[in-house]
């Protein structure tokens, strides 16, 4: 075996050395980048609440939604128990809905009745929990698809529903009850449009006692909507495959007396164009 000979030992170690020296450079470079990013991170460190809820609002009056979300929640972490707080939890509510992020924009408002539930502002914000639900992200693209609202979940029109119906109840004087009265307006024709619609897509697969079933929900629990003609057709229709024609010919009395002007009997279910339901257009 052949002996190590001290310049290959001084060799080795010299790059030890230097292997070293570029490890501990390393770590220093990291540590101060990690320095610089919490400096950046904690530019807003000592403001005070009125200074990050001003520029929390600034931010949104831009449209800067991450911005703004960012100061808001600053303001609720360091000063817990301020007015601001309770104006900041409001604020990330809407900022969230206005960004599109309906989860969070709930789970604020939920947050806020919870700690608040005699605030001032607890009808804006059933009024703005109705909203996230009225209006969800999906809506955006009606006009580019051409769905009927009534066509999707009505899960979330329901629980629009059922924040409007709050609002007026504990708040009619509010200045967002009128507003909720015409979204439920809305609202109850398009849950009736829905059952409609699934009662309609039972028919057409045969289903006729669940059709009749469906529609008659319209007809008995949402009387005097729109959608009710479109029912009772198809409980119609429905009767008449099932054969029992008494059935059929009582409704068609009743369909013919409501609707004497109706159009069904010529166009059927065929779908017709763009729907007049968007509420991005009532609204």
């Amino acid at each position: 075996m052949k002996p190590t000979s001290i310049s290959s030992l001084r060799f080795a170690s010299i790059r030890r050395l230097r292997n070293l020296a570029l490890a501990c450079t390393a770590v220093l470079a990291l540590a101060a980048c990690g320095t610089t990013s919490e400096t950046v991170q904690d530019k807003t460190a000592g403001w005070t609440a009125e200074r990050l809820y001003e520029d929390a609002k600034a931010e949104m009056s831009a449209g800067n939604w991450t911005q703004a979300r960012s100061r808001l929640e600053a303001v609720e972490a360091r000063y817990p128990f301020g007015g601001f707080a309770q104006q900041a939890l409001i604020d990330q509510a809407y900022v969230n809905w206005k960004d599109s992020e309906p989860e969070q924009a709930l789970a604020a408002i939920d947050r806020f009745q919870q700690q608040y539930p005699n605030h001032p502002g607890t009808d804006y914000m059933l009024f703005l929990k109705g909203m996230v639900t009225f209006t969800p992200p999906s809506a955006n693209f009606t006009d580019i698809t051409r769905q009927d609202p009534s066509e999707r979940d009505p899960k979330g029109l329901r629980e629009s529903y059922e924040a409007f119906n709050e609002l007026i109840t504990r708040y009619p004087d509010s200045r967002y009850a009128n507003d909720a009265r015409q979204r439920m307006t809305w609202l109850v024709n398009t849950i009736a449009q829905n059952e409609v619609h699934v009662a309609q897509y039972y028919y057409e697969r045969g289903a006729y006692v669940a059709a009749v079933n469906r529609a008659q929900t319209v007809v008995t629990d949402f009387q005097g909507v729109p959608a009710a003609e479109k029912a009772l057709y198809i409980m119609y229709l429905s009767y008449e495959k099932l054969g029992l024609t008494d059935l059929r010919d009582s409704t068609k009395r009743v369909l013919d007396q409501n609707y004497p002007n109706t159009s069904y009997y010529q166009t059927g279910l065929e779908k017709t164009g763009g729907s007049l339901w968007n509420p991005l257009n009532w609204f």
